[in-house]
C-alpha cells in the first residue's frame, strides 16, 4: 500500500539553493520568495536558503535578498534564515562549486561577511582542516550560529578537532569530502561514527547509492539524520538530480517530499523518513513552532 503524505507534517529544508529557474545567487528578494513558493507548493513548510561561496560583496548581496524576503513574506515555505555554504572551503573538494571563489579562513573576513546579518545566519559550512578554520569555528559558535563541516579533505582527526572547536553537523555526507578508507576514515567516517554530530543526507537516488543510505541508517542514530534537498535551479527541475557539463552532479531537482518518498521506497519506515525531514531539523534549529 502506498504511503500517503500527511498535510500536517512540517518539512524543514536546511540546505536549499533554488528551484526551477530561481536560485540564491541574486540580489532580488522576489527570487527568494519564488523559491519559497515553489518548495511550499510541494510540501515544504520552511527552508533555510543556502548562499554559494563568492566574494564578500556578492555573499552580502545574496544575504540581503534573503533578509528582505523574510520581512516581506506572505506565502510559501517560511524563510527561516541563511545557510552560508562557504566561503571557507577546500578547493580540493569543491564538488560542483567554483573553487576559485573560496577564501582562506579569517576572523576578519568572517566578521565582514556576517556584519549586520548575525540574527539571520543559522548555519555556516566550513572545511575544518584549513589553516585558521578552528578559530573561525569558535567565533561562529560564539555568535550562536551552527557550524557544519563540508567541502573538506579533513582526516578523521581533523574532523574531531572541528567538532571540539564547536562544529555541530556535516554538510551533505559523503559528497564533496574525503571518502572513507579503512586506514583513514576521514570526515565521512567521522560523520558515521560520532554520536553527537548531525549529518545532512540527499535522497535523490543519485548523490548517495541506496546501499550507502542503508549503511548510514544502520550505523547512525536516527535522531541525528537530517534530510535535505540541496535543490538547485536547472533544466528538468522537479524530475531528479540536476547535472552540468559531462554529467557532473550540481545538486538535486527535488523537494523534501520527494526525498521522503524515495526513502520509503527503500524500506525506511514512513515515520522515520518523515522524522528526518521534520522533527530532526526542527530540533536542530531550536524551533518551537512554525506559523
Amino acid at each position: 500500500m502506498a504511503y500517503v503524505m500527511n498535510t500536517k507534517q512540517q518539512f524543514i529544508d536546511i540546505h536549499v539553493h533554488g528551484a526551477a529557474e530561481y536560485d540564491t545567487r541574486t540580489r532580488r528578494q522576489d527570487d527568494i520568495l519564488r523559491i519559497a513558493s515553489i518548495h511550499g507548493e510541494r510540501g515544504t513548510a520552511a527552508l533555510v536558503p543556502t548562499v554559494y561561496p563568492a566574494s564578500i560583496e556578492v555573499m552580502r548581496d545574496n544575504m540581503t535578498a534573503i533578509q528582505r524576503a523574510m520581512s516581506g513574506q506572505r506565502a510559501g515555505a517560511t524563510v527561516l534564515g541563511v545557510h552560508l555554504e562557504g566561503p571557507f572551503l577546500n578547493p580540493e573538494r569543491a564538488g560542483s562549486l567554483d573553487g576559485r571563489s573560496f577564501l582562506d579562513p579569517s576572523l576578519d573576513v568572517f566578521d565582514r561577511i556576517i556584519d549586520g546579518f548575525e540574527d539571520v545566519v543559522k548555519i555556516v559550512t566550513i572545511a575544518p582542516e584549513l589553516p585558521g578554520a578552528l578559530k573561525v569555528i569558535e567565533r561562529i559558535r560564539e555568535k550562536g550560529i551552527l557550524v557544519h563541516m563540508g567541502h573538506s579533505d579533513a582526516s578523521f582527526e581533523q574532523a574531531e578537532e572541528g567538532r571540539r572547536a564547536g562544529a555541530t553537523g556535516i554538510t551533505h555526507l559523503f559528497n564533496a569530502m574525503r571518502g572513507f578508507h579503512h586506514r583513514e576514515p576521514g570526515l565521512a567516517g567521522f560523520g558515521l561514527m560520532d554520536e553527537d554530530t548531525y549529518v545532512e543526507i540527499i535522497a535523490d537516488m543519485a548523490h548517495l547509492h541506496p546501499q550507502s543510505l542503508k549503511m548510514l541508517f544502520d550505523m547512525k542514530s536516527p535522531d541525528k539524520i537530517i534530510l535535505i534537498s540541496d535543490s538547485v535551479k536547472g533544466p528538468g527541475w522537479g524530475q531528479g538530480p540536476i547535472r552540468g557539463p559531462g554529467g557532473v552532479l550540481q545538486g538535486s531537482g527535488i523537494t523534501l517530499s520527494d526525498g521522503v518518498k524515495n526513502l520509503i521506497s527503500l524500506g525506511v519506515p514512513p515515520e522515520r523518513a518523515v522524522m528526518f525531514a521534520s522533527e530532526n531539523p526542527k530540533k536542530y534549529l531550536g524551533i518551537t513552532s512554525l506559523a
